[in-house]
């Protein structure tokens, strides 16, 4: 199967060179700097699964990108989306499927909204993963666990989530097919907001999460308040969201960072709106009282 991924950050790059490192069929888009690197000293890996090494994959812009894929990993950044719905179209055939990895929660339906002739599934990622330098992707950690899965009403041809899934656990990742990618990807919501505002908002790193005190506390008090609002949106949670978000951040490494507070300290676009704004928003619609995330967004104005 052909993969293409579009977006080459921590989490697209991790997904590439894992998949390339397996003889897989793919290959990346990418922008600038970045993408001329990749292009002439290939992509750069440096993992705690894998090891390093550099990897001559395919890599072009989305403009210029002129074949097929029958898999289409989404790797962007919330806010381009948009920015990707031509190459979707120009890059599928009546039987490929895109898969948002977004950490954003709605994103499958709204792809599907703007290319309705596609397959469009959803999905979420558990993984540190991040450009360390040009043409260059860290990552960090034991933990690459990637879910995906159709959501109700969505059509997919027999046989190919279950390709999909023996192509990347022979890459080493630990993919599983979600029975409720509804539920799945507002709990990686859930547990992303949580993470990346409540670092953003101290300007620490995860160890600070996991020690008691105030730090943990906003946390915690963010994680319940999304997970009352995945009840009222009628998320079935497997098990009590607060413990289980608190079990995933006690696990990552000490160090890391979320993506989107890297980026709001570097000054660039960040995914604020949607792990942020958005979430206070969908709460408010429901009527649901969130006064951690009212606190939190006080120190951050509306960009």
């Amino acid at each position: 199967m052909k993969y293409l991924i579009a977006g080459t950050g921590g989490v697209g790059g991790s997904i590439a060179g894992f998949l390339s490192l397996a003889g897989k069929d793919v290959t990346c888009i990418a922008r600038g700097a970045h993408l001329q690197a990749i292009q002439t000293n290939g992509l750069k890996l440096k993992s705690d699964l894998k090891g390093e090494h550099t990897l001559a994959i395919p890599a072009t812009t989305a403009e210029e990108f002129n074949g097929k894929a029958d898999v289409i990993f989404v790797c962007v950044k919330g806010y381009s989306v948009d920015s990707i719905t031509e190459l979707i179209k120009r890059a599928a055939h009546d039987k490929t499927i895109v898969i948002p990895i977004l950490n954003v929660y709605g994103t499958g339906p709204r792809i599907q909204r703007l290319v309705p002739g596609v397959t469009v599934l959803d999905g979420c990622i558990y993984i540190v993963g991040f450009v360390s330098g040009t043409g260059e992707i860290t990552q960090m950690g034991k933990i690459f666990r990637l879910v995906y899965g159709a959501h109700k009403g969505t059509q997919v041809a027999p046989g190919i989530l279950e390709a999909v899934q023996k192509d990347l656990q022979e890459s080493g990742i630990k993919a599983e097919i979600s029975p409720d990618i509804n539920r799945d990807t507002f709990i990686k919501w859930s547990f992303i907001s949580a993470m990346a505002v409540t670092g953003a908002y101290y300007d620490v790193p995860m160890g600070e999460v996991q020690k008691p005190g105030k730090v943990r506390d906003t946390f915690i008090g963010l994680s319940t308040e999304s997970a009352e609002l995945g009840r009222k949106l009628g998320v079935e949670f497997p098990e009590d969201p607060i413990s289980y978000n608190l079990k995933v951040i006690d696990k990552l490494d000490p160090e890391s960072t979320a993506s989107m507070q890297k980026d709001l300290a570097r000054g660039h676009d960040s995914e604020i709106q949607g792990l942020l704004f958005d979430m206070i928003t969908a709460a408010e619609e429901q009527g649901i009282d969130i006064p951690t995330y009212r606190m939190v967004a006080e120190k951050f104005t509306k960009h």
